[in-house]
């Protein structure tokens, strides 16, 4: 909250001396801010200190100062307006550079003198548990107030350090203490269960941080963080909800809109050969179920008549049911039918990418059998998904796809959906549909 309108004001501290670079100035900012933002030098840390980040901030301050040097030298002929140019972006990085030191300074004092901090709880009562507690309780330039520890029934309090709940209790809990932070230490029980508990509405809306399992092996370029030489490191938002919904939203809407108005063409001749194929009733309408476990009305092109609803609903799979005709078995190979399905991303019903939607049936029966099925519907289902596109189509195993499902969430990115779409698009074309 602090530092980025700092970077802002050091960034364009230039035009208070000229305002002959003002287009140039501009850009630096924008560009510096985005490739800090990317590399996390807005994330929250523990640890704060500005020797442990100079590294990270000069080389992207170097990076952003190159890539403006190169333009500004481009569009202009001349060496001593890019010289006095580039002057002004060196007075903003040592500024930059300043700034961010004064904000960790303010920090730090700001959390010792406990202006700033934030309710933890540890889930794990063991060494590592105890440890963490104890470090928290004496040092507050972490940030963090320790309010208690929850683990399995079995696992008991240890010494000075309160146990005041199970993991069944930490919603509750979290609710109760208005919690902001939790902390997983070593609980004696399987992730499994861990997770499940993290998933709880009120659980998901606090930071999550985590002590690694294996000490040392952290990957090489990461920027590490620590509570008193404990390594943490924090678990990213599994949630799509505030700008990391709006901009997946924003996206969809602009896809599914300029998709609409590029392939009516192919749209009409997909309506008229349906229409040729079997006649009167182009579109198929299918109750399917979206986000937070809602049905919606899932439109495509009909490419084949079921005997009766009970069979839309319960039948697996009609890949090579003799019913489909010619027409219809080239429109499912090559996703055609699918395009429908634009108007449900309009509607908010769908996204463009995200786990497919499946029949209430199917979503009954699988998250019976396969306890992560369920997790899927944390997002809007979508048009293609990261399942599909590994090959997951058809008959194969349901775990393997509610892994991927998962994984996509958890590791969600626009770039991740770029990915996805040119991967789907590459599949229509070899008509590696069903």
């Amino acid at each position: 909250m602090v530092t980025a309108p700092v970077d802002v004001v050091a960034l364009l501290t230039p035009l208070l001396l000229s305002q002959n670079y003002w287009r140039g100035t501009l850009a630096n900012a924008v560009l510096t801010v985005a490739i800090f933002a990317a590399g996390g030098l807005y994330g929250a840390r523990r640890h704060v200190a500005i020797l442990d980040e100079l590294p990270s901030l000069g080389g992207r301050l170097l990076a952003s100062a190159a890539v403006v040097a190169i333009i500004a030298a481009e569009r202009h002929d001349s060496v001593s307006y890019v010289g006095g140019f580039m002057r002004g972006v060196a007075l903003s990085a040592a500024l930059v550079i300043v700034g961010r030191a004064a904000t960790r300074m303010f920090t730090n004092f700001s959390r010792k003198r406990r202006w700033v901090e934030h309710n933890a709880i540890i889930i794990g009562n063991g060494p590592v548990g105890v440890e963490l507690a104890r470090l928290l309780r004496r040092y507050p330039q972490y940030g963090l107030r320790f309010v208690g520890c929850v683990d399995v029934p079995s696992r008991q309090s240890v010494g000075s350090v309160p146990q005041i709940g199970t993991l069944g209790d930490l919603e509750k809990l979290t609710r109760v203490l208005e919690c902001d932070v939790l902390i997983i230490a070593d609980p004696d029980c399987p992730e499994s269960m861990v997770m499940e508990t993290l998933l709880q509405p009120s659980n998901s809306r606090c930071d999550l941080w985590a002590v690694p399992r294996l000490w040392g092996s952290r990957s090489l370029g990461s920027y590490p963080d620590h509570i008193g030489a404990i390594p943490i490191v924090k678990i990213g938002d599994t949630t799509l909800s505030g700008p990391r919904w709006a901009i997946k939203r924003a996206s969809d809407a602009l896809f599914a809109t300029v998709a609409l108005i590029l392939l009516s063409p192919v749209l009409l001749l997909c309506a008229i050969a349906t229409f040729l194929d079997g006649g009167r009733g182009i579109f198929f309408y299918q109750e399917r179920i979206g986000r937070y476990g809602r049905p919606f009305k899932l439109i495509k092109f009909r490419s084949m008549r079921p005997a009766d609803e009970t069979e839309s609903q319960t039948n697996w799979s009609i890949a090579h049911d003799r019913r489909v005709g010619p027409i219809g078995r080239f429109m499912r190979r090559t996703s055609l039918d699918e395009l429908p399905q634009l108007w449900n991303i309009l509607r908010g019903e769908m996204s463009v990418v995200g786990p497919r939607p499946e029949r209430p049936y199917f979503v009954e029966k699988f998250s019976a059998e396969y306890p992560e099925y369920a997790m899927r519907h944390r997002v809007p289902v979508g048009l293609t998904g990261l399942a599909q596109v590994s090959g997951l189509r058809g008959d194969t195993p349901i775990s393997d796809r509610a892994r991927f499902d998962n994984y996509y969430i958890e590791n969600w990115s626009l770039w991740l959906d770029i990915k996805v779409v040119l991967r789907t698009v590459a599949e229509v074309f070899r008509a590696g549909g069903r």
